[in-house]
């Protein structure tokens, strides 16, 4: 009977998650702040009464959606579009990370003796705070970016997309190392670390991030290699694959003391940028299970989360919100993206895009399961940060982008009501395309398509139009093509506009 009381409560939950995910679009609140607020309503405190204090199943969840999301925006990031801006989002997601922390760190220690004087707080305990909320929220920002409402000029979408997928496993780093560094102090009675063992980082960081690189490559390469090859008599099969492709690229290299985080990222990364079988509808699984993990993820932090305990903590909170948001974030991004080649205004808008979300909470449950000390405080302080955060610059993207001037028009981009599944042969590929400005109101006939490309299907708004030579093609129209790879890159530059380019 238990079993089935939680199976229909966390039904219930993830339905209410579902539900408020119409709401955020209408009040322009992201809908991650939501289903934390899901969580809180239905926890001790809450109206739901729902006690749930397990840190450490909190923590093994949290990883493992997080690994999820990781993948699936991994997954979604085109290697064309982020390669400009590769050397700039490496340097934000990894100094750019190391100084948000040190600098966050810093203040949190001034702040906490001058607010909480009696209350001796030592600076490792700060610079492990730090270390929390010194990444931006893969899970928050590619959910924003991703909305219908948010679309940004230039390179400035790739550049946060890339930053937010690749400095997570940073800031899992430096928690994990921080914390190690605190129980240690506290096993040898309180004494603090000798500054020159911090440098130890370094090489630690080198080593676990370069195998996580190199495992999440090879799984990748040969997850695509199995699917192109294995041949499953029943279709559902390929999935189970995807499934275990994230499971085994996060398990295996954390086994082998890589960076987990960084190989699941980096796996989805080749997986989505090379072809095979059943490439687009593994893409959309991903998808669904990356926002089923974002709903078990914010609810499950939300319950772990005391309403009077986030309250209390408000003063400090929302002191180290502001310097992240308004010191630490922006001097961090300006010194990454010093010489980078984006303006002043660029650099601006990315030091405002910082958001805090799910995965600082879950990395604040590290030091609650290893006991340190006042853990409680910091995780509810994190908690604080990230409502702060989320509420604050999550709603004022698109005005700040608008003040700033990059904000760039909004593109419809509809559903595709048919995916025709990649064979293996690379000969032939299908794409979804839009039909552009462009070729308003022309007949196929006369747009004359590359030899080799064929429409198979075109979609107008909720109908489905089979083409015929004297078809008349709309603004908007999607358009699923099929043919060689040069023909369908040719009708691609011709209809000009891509769903993912949107």
């Amino acid at each position: 009977m238990e079993l089935y009381i939680t199976l229909a409560v966390f039904a219930f939950l993830t339905l209410i998650c579902l539900l408020s995910s119409k709401l955020s679009s209408h009040i322009n609140m992201p809908c991650l702040l939501l289903f934390l607020a899901v969580g809180m309503l239905a926890g001790s405190e809450g109206i739901g009464g729902i006690g749930f204090d397990n840190a450490a199943a909190a923590n093994s969840l949290g990883s493992i959606a997080l690994a999820f999301i990781l993948f699936s925006g991994g997954f979604d990031t085109e290697w064309k579009s982020v390669k400009p801006v590769f050397r700039t989002g490496g340097l934000l997601s990894s100094l750019g990370v190391l100084l948000t922390a040190l600098l966050t760190g810093l203040f949190a220690w001034w702040i906490c003796k001058l607010l909480a004087p009696t209350n001796e707080i030592p600076l490792s305990w700060c610079f492990l705070l730090g270390s929390i909320i010194s990444s931006t929220d893969a899970a928050a920002v590619f959910s924003i970016l991703r909305s219908r409402s948010v679309s940004l000029r230039g390179k400035l979408r790739p550049l946060l997309e890339l930053e937010s997928g690749s400095n997570d496993p940073m800031a899992a780093f430096l928690t994990v190392f921080m914390t190690g560094v605190i129980t240690s102090e506290t096993a040898a009675g309180g004494a603090p670390m000798p500054p020159f063992e911090y440098l130890m980082i370094l090489p630690m960081f080198a080593i676990k991030m370069s195998i996580g690189l190199c495992s999440g490559w090879l799984i990748g390469r040969g997850a695509v290699w199995l699917y192109n090859r294995i041949n499953f008599e029943y279709n559902g099969l390929y999935y189970v694959l995807g499934v275990v492709a994230v499971l085994t690229s996060f398990s295996v290299t954390e086994l082998i003391y890589g960076n987990g985080f960084m190989a699941v990222y980096t796996a989805g990364m080749v997986m989505g940028n090379r072809r095979f079988v059943f490439h687009n509808g593994v893409g959309k699984f991903y998808d669904g299970i990356a926002w089923m993990m974002q709903v078990v993820l914010f609810s499950m932090l939300g319950l772990l989360a005391f309403p009077s305990q986030v309250w209390s903590a408000k003063w400090l909170g929302l002191a180290i919100a502001v310097f992240l948001m308004v010191i630490a974030r922006p001097l961090a991004t300006f010194i990454c993206m010093w010489r980078s080649g984006f303006s002043l205004r660029e650099q601006t808008l990315v030091s405002w895009i910082g958001l805090r979300g799910g995965a600082p909470i879950m990395l604040a449950t590290f030091p609650l399961m290893a006991g340190v000390s006042q853990s409680a405080l910091m995780f509810h302080i994190v908690f604080f940060i990230v409502i702060t955060s989320v509420l604050l610059q999550g709603m004022t993207i698109m005005p700040m982008a608008r003040l700033l001037g990059l904000d760039a028009p909004l593109r419809k981009t509809p559903r595709i009501p048919l995916s025709i599944e990649e064979t293996g042969d690379k000969s032939t590929i299908s794409r979804e395309l839009i039909a552009s400005e462009g070729i308003d109101h022309r007949s196929l006939a006369e747009i004359k398509l590359p030899e080799g490309a064929l429409i198979l299907l075109i979609r107008r708004d909720e109908k489905i139009i089979i083409p015929r030579g004297d078809t008349r093609l709309a603004e908007g129209d999607v358009l699923t093509v099929m043919g060689s790879p040069e023909a369908v890159h040719e009708c691609a530059t011709k209809f000009s506009i891509l769903p993912d380019e949107a």
